[in-house]
C-alpha cells in the first residue's frame, strides 16, 4: 500500500485503522517510509482521536538538532509512547502516525470505536523493536526516535531562512495567525541581532564555572512546582549551559516564574536516540505536565510540532506550596 496523503489539518478527527490494515502497509522492517509502527501504538487501533498537529516537519534530536521534513504524518492528541516494548523508556515521545494508518471521520462520528475481537499476529512487530546484537553486547532498541533520520529528509539551510517554508505551519492549523506573526517577527529580529551583535534572545549565560551545583527535592509525580527564574538557573550552569551534563535550552525559559506545574514523573532511564542503547541517568530528571518544547524560540527548529518533554534538574525547580529551596550543594 502506498503512503498516500490525506492532507490532514490540526483539529480534524481520524480513526486509526485496524491492526491488519496497518500491518499490510509495513515493509520487512515493520516500517512505512522509514518510520516504524511500534507495539505501543497497537492499543489505539480502531479508535478515534483528534489530530494534534501535522508532522510535516520535525527536529533532528540525533545529530544536528535542526529541522527536517517528513511526508504524510501527524501527531494525535495525547498519544505518547509509554516505553512498554522498549525497556520502559521514560521519554514519553509523541507518536508519529502515517496518514496511511488513519482514515478521516467527521465530527458527529467522533466517538470511540469497538476494539477488535481477533488478535492478529504481531510477533514480527515486536521483534523489530531491537537490533540484532552479538552475545554479551548491550541491547540496542529501535523506535521512531532512533529511526527519525531514515523517515525524514534534510532541509537545506537556505530553505530554513525562506518564509515560504513556514507557511504550512499556518495553513495546516499547527500555528494560529497571531502566534505565526508574533514568532516569525521574533525570529527575524533574533537573526538580525545574531548577525549584528552576536547575541540572541532569550540570552543565556552559564555562571557556575566548571563544577556545577546540584539540588535534591525528592519530587514525586503529582506535586506542584514552579520553575526558578532565569537568573537563578544561569547560576547553576557552566559555559556550555549544562548542569551535571544536562543542558538548559532556550525553549525552557518561557516556563521560568510562569505559574505552577504538576510533576508528571521522575526520569531515570531513556533510550539514547543515536546508539539505541538504554541510558540510566546518574541524576534523575523531572518532566512536568504540559511543559513541552514549542519550537517558538529556537533558531533551527522553529514551529517544530514534536512537543518533546524538556528535562529539568531539581535545582531548577521549587515546590509551589511553600516555595522551599530544598537541599542545595556544590
Amino acid at each position: 500500500m502506498t503512503d498516500r496523503p490525506l492532507n490532514l489539518r490540526a483539529g480534524e478527527w481520524v480513526e486509526v485503522k485496524s491492526v491488519e490494515e496497518i500491518l499490510a502497509t509495513l515493509d520487512d522492517a515493520q516500517s512505512l517510509g522509514g518510520l516504524p509502527f511500534m507495539p505501543e501504538m497497537l492499543p489505539y487501533c480502531g479508535k478515534r482521536f483528534r489530530v494534534f498537529k501535522t508532522a510535516h516537519k520535525t527536529c533532528d534530536t540525533i545529530h544536528t538538532f535542526s529541522i527536517r521534513r517528513m511526508a504524510n504524518a501527524v501527531h494525535l492528541e495525547g498519544l505518547r509512547c509509554d516505553g512498554e516494548a522498549h525497556g520502559g523508556c521514560q521519554a514519553g515521545c509523541l507518536f508519529f502516525w502515517k496518514e496511511a494508518w488513519l482514515k478521516r471521520v467527521t465530527g458527529d462520528q467522533a466517538r470511540e470505536a469497538r476494539n477488535e475481537s481477533n488478535a492478529p499476529d504481531v510477533s514480527r512487530l515486536v521483534a523489530q523493536t531491537q537490533h540484532p546484537v552479538k552475545e554479551g553486547e548491550p541491547v540496542r532498541y529501535r523506535c521512531q526516535a532512533t529511526e527519525l533520520l531514515a523517515a525524514t529528509a534534510h532541509v537545506k539551510r537556505r530553505e530554513r531562512f525562506d518564509p515560504r517554508f513556514y507557511l504550512k505551519d499556518l495553513t495546516s492549523g499547527n500555528v494560529g495567525l497571531r502566534d505565526f506573526v508574533r514568532f516569525a517577527a521574533f525570529a527575524m529580529l533574533n537573526n538580525f541581532s545574531l548577525w549584528w551583535r552576536g547575541t540572541r534572545y532569550p540570552r543565556l549565560c552559564g555562571q557556575a564555572g566548571d563544577k556545577t551545583p546540584t539540588g535534591n527535592l525528592n519530587l514525586q509525580a503529582g506535586e506542584l512546582v514552579q520553575v526558578r527564574s532565569k537568573e537563578e538557573i544561569m547560576r547553576t550552569l557552566n559555559n556550555d549551559l549544562r548542569n551535571r551534563g544536562l543542558s538548559f535550552d532556550v525553549e525552557m525559559v518561557p516556563y521560568c516564574e510562569n505559574g505552577n506545574y504538576r510533576v508528571l514523573r521522575r526520569v531515570d532511564k531513556i533510550i539514547n536516540e543515536k546508539s539505541g542503547q538504554m541510558m540510566t541517568l546518574p541524576n534523575p530528571c523531572i518532566v512536568m505536565e504540559g511543559v513541552v518544547c514549542s519550537g517558538n524560540y529556537s533558531l533551527n527548529r522553529m514551529f517544530c510540532p514534536r512537543a518533546i518533554y524538556p528535562y529539568f534538574r531539581e535545582i531548577w525547580l521549587k515546590r509551589a506550596e511553600d516555595g522551599g529551596d530544598g537541599e542545595c550543594r556544590a
